[in-house]
């Protein structure tokens, strides 16, 4: 029996030229996952993971920006590595729950290429921006004299360049992002999912 089935699917392989499947397209709005619990669970996953993300590395800087010795912090590089870590961590813990977005840009990319229904990625993209302020609440709860003073830990532009060479540095960081998502999740890969937290979170 096992041999037939064998026979059957190297012949439905080969007819087609494929070794993989690839997923039918969500649709559009679908409806029916507002009366799923599974929907609403990965709200919450999206919604933690977002603030942990932000809590942990918007401290993380300010952290770095109050030491008066260079060499007393973290640094620029402990500082992407807090990054990348808090993403490997989180991707691997909700990628089974709700995909591991963890950023609108990997959720409408992903809505584009319809992964995902236009109703799951309006409100993973609600969920994300509120664990992204409650996230940043927590750091100024616990840090409001650092934070006020050295501004939140935001990024600011460096010396020597402009804000079209930031923007232009922005735009091709997400498409590097989002591109590397969409090919670590590709059906046409044959390695298993546990090597896609590694590449999306890895520092440059």
């Amino acid at each position: 029996m096992s041999k037939e089935v064998n026979e059957e699917g190297q012949t439905h392989r080969h007819h087609h030229g494929k070794d993989y499947v690839d997923p039918p397209p969500a649709p559009l709005i679908d409806m029916a996952e507002l009366k799923l619990w599974s929907f609403y669970r990965a709200l919450i996953a999206e919604f933690v993971a977002t603030l942990l993300f932000l809590y942990v590395s918007v401290a993380t800087v300010i952290g770095h920006k109050k030491q008066s010795d260079a060499c007393g912090g973290v640094g620029l590089l402990g500082i992407a590595w807090a990054f990348g870590g808090m993403i490997f961590v989180l991707v691997y813990c909700t990628a089974g729950i709700s995909g591991g977005h963890i950023n609108p840009a990997v959720t409408f990319g992903l809505f584009l290429a319809r992964k995902v229904s236009l109703i799951r990625a309006v409100a993973y993209m609600v969920a994300q921006c509120l664990g992204a302020i409650c996230g940043v609440g927590l750091v100024k709860a616990f840090m409001k004299h650092e934070y006020n003073s050295l501004g939140g830990g935001a990024n600011t532009v460096a010396s020597g360049y402009n804000k079209g060479s930031a923007l232009g540095a922005e735009i091709i960081g997400t498409f590097v992002l989002v591109y590397t998502v969409f090919s670590a999740t590709d059906p046409k890969r044959s390695a298993r999912d546990s090597h896609v937290p590694v590449c999306i979170s890895s520092p440059p």
